[in-house]
């Protein structure tokens, strides 16, 4: 139930919301003048405070941003009912999921939202994304969200699926927190994750993980070039439910002789829905053998972000693959 008297911290880091037209084509520009007014508009009885953080087309924001904003939701927490975060929707869903890494048991709704158009186009839908992304933010719900086309989503569980349309992310092998509709705004809170603990704020990550998505004859030296240049982890998108060819390109004996040097190998799959199971073929079992870890149903973004802040936390593979499966 929403109450009067909430105050809602709004973070702008830019992406197309914020943007405006320039002679290089549109670019972040607008910032707390531009935009505060619209969104009071929008916020009803909910008392909105806004901060300019960064002013950047989301493809900029990266590993270090993530540590940043995660510092802000922290430094902010206990003042506010609920922190939005305005953000371009290309990399939104990798700093979504970082964000439910690293924001261990957050007790307060942080909700991510942009727009495919910029709030100054007469048309755009960066008001009705905000409406919604305010109000799932009073909602008292815990957790990482991403509020976008009348949908709220878990932060690790949305993808951008379509680059032109405003129905731009789905969830992925997950229900919908919630879909508004002439009912109005119906949270499944069945769905959203318990806290289970204290709220800590744990920020440290490794860069050094690549996304690697295999196809037909592929040379396996890209992996064994992978680990020459100093990379720890890599997330395999492998064929089907987690198929990796070994024969005449053998990559399960690559896996197996970088695993064995402390490479964290996680193998998934290149199809969006229904994920990973490598029990079940010749191929996903010898990669288990071997000492690969499942991404299962996870969507590319949230496999490597976890691999990412799980090779922050330690360098065993049972203790990764532990925060992996969590």
């Amino acid at each position: 139930m929403l109450v009067s008297e909430q105050k809602i911290l709004i973070l702008n880091t830019g992406g197309t919301l914020s943007s405006t037209l320039t002679k290089n084509g549109l670019a972040p520009g607008l910032g707390r003048e531009d935009i505060l007014r619209d969104l009071e508009w929008v916020s009803g009885n909910i008392h909105i405070d806004f901060e300019d953080i960064y002013s950047l087309d989301s493809a900029n924001i990266g590993p270090e941003d993530w540590k940043n904003i995660a510092v802000k939701v922290r430094e902010n927490y206990e003042a506010y009912s609920g922190i939005v975060i305005i953000h371009g929707t290309d990399t939104m869903a990798y700093t979504a999921s970082m964000l439910t890494w690293m924001l261990q048991n957050v007790p307060i709704p942080v909700v991510l939202t942009g727009s495919q158009l910029s709030i100054e186009h007469p048309v755009a839908d960066a008001l009705e994304n905000c409406r919604l992304a305010i109000q799932m933010a009073a909602s008292g719900y815990p957790g990482v969200f991403i509020a976008f086309n009348r949908k709220i989503m878990l932060g690790c569980k949305a993808s951008k699926v379509r680059t032109m349309s405003f129905d731009a992310f789905e969830s992925i092998n997950y229900p919908y927190i919630c879909k508004v509709n002439s009912h109005g705004m119906k949270i499944e809170e069945n769905y959203i994750p318990k806290i289970h603990g204290k709220f800590t704020v744990n920020t440290e990550y490794s860069d050094k993980v690549m996304l690697l998505k295999l196809t037909p004859g592929l040379d396996p030296v890209v992996l064994y070039s992978l680990y020459e240049m100093g990379y720890e982890g890599v997330v395999i998108e492998a064929f089907g439910l987690g198929g990796m060819p070994f024969r005449e390109k053998n990559w399960i004996k690559a896996v197996y002789e970088l695993v064995e040097k402390g490479m964290a190998i996680v193998v998934g799959t290149q199809c969006r829905y229904e994920g990973s199971d490598l029990r079940v073929y010749e191929t996903g079992r010898e990669s288990l053998a071997c000492g690969v870890m499942q991404a299962k149903e996870m969507t590319a973004e949230a496999a490597v972000t976890k691999l990412m802040w799980a090779l922050g936390q330690t360098k065993d593979r049972d203790m990764i693959d532990k925060i992996l499966q969590a």
